[in-house]
């Protein structure tokens, strides 16, 4: 039975036309004719019975229809690039994983890590994408997630199992040169210094001081960054304390460019899981990598030893 799909070359002029708003830029993005462009999209309105695209005074824009049937062609799209470059990566035995992690956790604990999975299983492949929010793995190539969030938030991911990694602990730390020689500070001397806020935890340094017993009234006050990566840059930089969890600056410690600056952790009740779809039977490349990332997990407390710094 013959399927109700357009041409590859009309969805594909579609979806850079969508994009740009213009046939003008998609046929140069295409190698095209602007005529070639607007021809397949006059075929593809055709097919569809649908006007996607309006003029305007300064070209063209979405119909109502039309931006809706982009969102969804984007995907697919995206997609079927992606199974395609699966296949002509892929040699006989190699296998593929594709994983969607929150940033700052992937790039500070996951990936220094890889270099022991690459070495254990050489034929494995991890591709990473950027996800901080629950999705439905269904439209999306994605075979697990890391994700982190309170026990509720990754409970309540429809259509999932968690397997709980770590549990997130978060401590002062700072410069060296804001301890002036001290080792440490007492949480009353850190209530006077200045405090790197993180957006996405406003109350973080108030629970930390009041777990102290600390009445702190500029708790709240200091310079804002809306990722831990960020806040642990301007710490390092000498801009304040950061209250981070420690594996996410591990490598900053193991070099003594931040240093704790107070014993006292705190739990914050959040914790980083792999989130996986419910199927019976997982893919042999999730299988291989759960069972390394167990492994790394139970050495998770052990530092990483720190590399030489390249000249350059």
């Amino acid at each position: 039975m013959r399927r109700k799909i357009p041409s590859l070359q009309a969805l594909a002029c579609f979806e850079a036309a969508a994009r740009h708003q213009s046939y003008t830029r998609a046929a140069q993005e295409l190698a095209l004719t602007q005529g070639a462009v607007s021809r397949q999209l006059s075929a593809l309105e055709d097919f569809v019975g649908v006007a996607l695209f309006k003029r305007t005074r300064h070209g063209v824009s979405l119909t109502e229809r039309g931006r809706d049937y982009a969102a969804q062609v984007s995907l697919r799209l995206q997609a079927l690039e992606q199974d395609t470059l699966d296949v002509m990566s892929r040699q006989s035995g190699a296998l593929s994983l594709h994983l969607a992690a929150v940033p700052t956790f992937a790039t500070r604990w996951l990936i220094p890590r890889l270099p022991q999975l690459q070495q254990l299983q050489p034929e494995l492949t991890v591709h990473i994408e950027t996800r901080t929010r629950p999705f439905l793995f269904a439209d999306t190539p994605f075979d697990a997630a890391l994700y982190a969030g309170t026990p509720e938030q990754i409970a309540q991911w429809a259509g999932t199992r968690a397997i709980q990694l770590l549990d997130e602990l978060v401590l002062p730390v700072c410069a060296p040169s804001l301890l002036q020689g001290s080792s440490s500070l007492s949480p009353e001397a850190i209530a006077s210094l200045p405090l790197l806020q993180q957006s996405t935890r406003p109350d973080a340094w108030r629970q930390w001081f009041e777990a102290q017993g600390v009445s702190a009234p500029q708790a709240h006050s200091g310079a804002r960054f809306e990722l831990f990566s960020m806040t642990a840059a301007a710490a390092v930089h000498g801009m304040g304390l950061a209250l981070v969890p420690r594996l996410l600056v591990e490598n900053e410690l193991a070099h003594g460019e931040l240093v704790v600056a107070c014993p006292q952790a705190l739990a914050s009740g959040r914790s980083y899981a792999l989130v996986c779809p419910e199927h019976d039977e997982q893919p042999p490349a999730l299988q291989v990598f759960v069972n390394w990332l167990l492994q790394a997990v139970q050495v998770a407390n052990t530092p990483l030893s720190p590399q030489p710094t390249p000249h350059l």
